[in-house]
């Protein structure tokens, strides 16, 4: 099976990443923190961002 992200599908991922990327560095999180959610996103662009979007924003929240 071969799938591929492409067209405008990429590149609504590709917004979604950066926007996720700005949010991260912006953070109050600490640096290991921050590498491994970039790290997740970069490797899984659609599931890290979906992961980082349940788990990442909520998490700071108090």
């Amino acid at each position: 099976m071969n799938i591929e992200i492409g067209g405008f599908f990429g590149f609504i991922v590709l917004v979604l990443d950066l926007w996720a990327v700005v949010n991260i560095f912006g953070s109050r999180r600490g640096t290991g923190a921050k590498v491994l959610w970039l790290l997740l996103i970069i490797l899984l662009p659609f599931l890290g961002w979906l992961i980082w979007l349940l788990a990442g924003p909520r998490s700071e929240r108090h």
